[in-house]
């Protein structure tokens, strides 16, 4: 294998980009990072009636949010492209004719209907028995003006087995006998899987071929392609599934699987690859990564054979750790984050210090981005939201006191610095002999709108003092003109 191998994501656009293909992209990202490869982003549309612009643009911007940034591909472009099979067309063609020129493909002219009787008949004959392409075209020497496909031709095979040594499961072998003479244009131009697959890694000279371990019945017809067009193998490495919680393939029906929908959650990207990583490699019995440890510790040596279950509070608990941790998402890049969250939320007007301040207070309960947002709420909202249960409950007129005397220390108090705030309100409070809970609660409703939120004097101190004096006020009117 090369020191800075070509390795790349060929996704198909036709829907939106599920996070088994994102971990297949994250793996050959990483070995890119690590090696000072290229990786390579390569769109295979050639299922027509499902695939859209719109799916390609959610594919781009997915691994845009994840920052999963590709070397060549679209909208990046390359020496190798293009990047989008229907857009290579004319080069399926060319490598077709070589194979028929050199015996090792033929025209087929069998119809449909003609395919479809021979498997009734075998179905008569043999209902257990799996039907293979008996080669009636393959001694052809006719050119019938009619439509045909190309198929390769397994009697150009001399060998009885093909063998690889893959960098996960180690030597595979499989028998020619299971091979039969696949197609590899259909009659419109448009290549099957394989073919496409050999011709684009071909011709964009990737020498890696990392992928899910569902593809392993693909590799040897693809190695038979390589051979007769007379061009180097690349080096293979399957990976383990991802499975749903009962062990079936994971899709919609078991919960998320889309890139969106964690994003909509409020998962970070860093989270998101941290989770996805671990299906298929490990690192002693470390399970929470920054990006940067993922580059430097990935390596073929770590990945495992085993199919992993997806786990929803696994994934939730890791994305909580990527929150809370600082050395993982410091404060800066939370807040960058959260804002998006925040927006959605009706609050537009969000002042930068005030936010870089708020972050702390609530780092360590909110369990995503859409929970730090509505934590977050009531330091931007003027006024902040009222719970009217809170409201009723602890603004009255027994608390009334106890908020003009916060006041009155708000307004003199300098610096304005949570630990000042809480020792001039605690000394004063002893100086009468009450304790913290009488002020504390009706406070907390008066400055927030809730019954719960971050340590008051932590929220005292982000909101600052003209902003606390004015709900403090609010507060105080509220009691007096209500009477209660």
């Amino acid at each position: 294998m090369s020191d800075k191998p070509r390795v790349r994501f060929a996704p198909s656009p036709t829907g939106y980009l599920h996070i088994g293909g994102v971990r297949t992209a994250l793996f050959n990202w990483l070995w890119a990072r690590k090696t000072g490869g290229t990786f390579v982003l390569r769109i295979e549309d050639t299922d027509q009636e499902r695939s859209t612009p719109e799916s390609v643009r959610v594919i781009l911007d997915s691994l845009r949010w994840l920052h999963l940034d590709w070397d060549e591909g679209p909208e990046v472009g390359g020496s190798y492209g293009p990047y989008f099979q229907m857009q290579r067309l004319d080069i399926y063609k060319k490598f077709a004719q070589d194979l028929i020129d050199k015996g090792c493909a033929y025209r087929c002219y069998c119809t449909k209907e003609e395919l479809a009787a021979a498997r009734e008949k075998l179905k008569q004959e043999n209902p257990k028995a799996a039907f293979v392409y008996p080669g009636t075209c393959r001694h052809r020497t006719d050119r019938p003006d009619r439509p045909y496909v190309v198929r390769f031709n397994m009697e150009s095979v001399r060998r009885e087995v093909t063998t690889y040594q893959d960098l996960v499961f180690g030597e595979v072998t499989t028998p020619n006998s299971a091979q039969q003479d696949f197609v590899l244009l259909r009659s419109d131009g448009i290549p099957l899987y394989n073919f496409g697959v050999v011709v684009d890694d071909i011709t964009m000279r990737i020498d890696l071929v990392m992928r899910g371990r569902d593809h392993m019945v693909n590799t040897p017809p693809q190695i038979l392609l390589y051979e007769a067009l007379g061009q180097p193998v690349p080096r293979f490495a399957h990976l383990p599934m991802m499975l749903a919680p009962t062990g079936e393939k994971l899709s919609k029906r078991h919960g998320a699987v889309s890139v969106s929908e964690y994003r909509d959650k409020g998962y970070t990207p860093d989270a998101v690859l941290n989770y996805l990583v671990r299906f298929g490699w490990s690192f002693g019995d470390q399970e929470i990564f920054s990006r940067t440890e993922l580059i430097e510790k990935f390596g073929f040596d770590h990945l495992g054979r085993h199919d992993g279950r997806f786990d929803a509070r696994k994934f939730a608990d890791v994305a909580f750790e990527h929150l809370k941790q600082p050395s993982l998402t410091d404060t800066a890049s939370y807040a960058s984050q959260v804002q998006p969250f925040l927006r959605a939320r009706g609050l537009a007007d969000i002042e930068p210090d005030r936010l870089m301040k708020a972050i702390p207070t609530i780092r360590e309960r909110a369990r995503t981005l859409v929970e730090a947002a509505e934590a977050m709420d009531f330091f931007f909202r003027e006024p902040p939201a009222m719970d009217e249960a809170a409201r009723d409950k602890f603004l009255t007129v027994d608390a009334l006191p106890h908020l003009e005397l916060l006041a009155g220390v708000l307004r003199e108090v300098d610096p304005f610095d949570a630990h000042v705030i809480e020792e001039r309100v605690q000394a004063i409070l002893q100086e009468r002999g009450l304790h913290i809970k009488v002020l504390a609660q009706p406070a907390r409703v008066a400055l927030t709108g809730r019954k719960v939120s971050p340590g008051l004097f932590d929220v005292i101190a982000v909101l600052g003092r003209d902003r606390c004096l004015a709900r403090l006020g609010a507060a105080i009117g509220f009691v007096r003109g209500s009477g209660r």
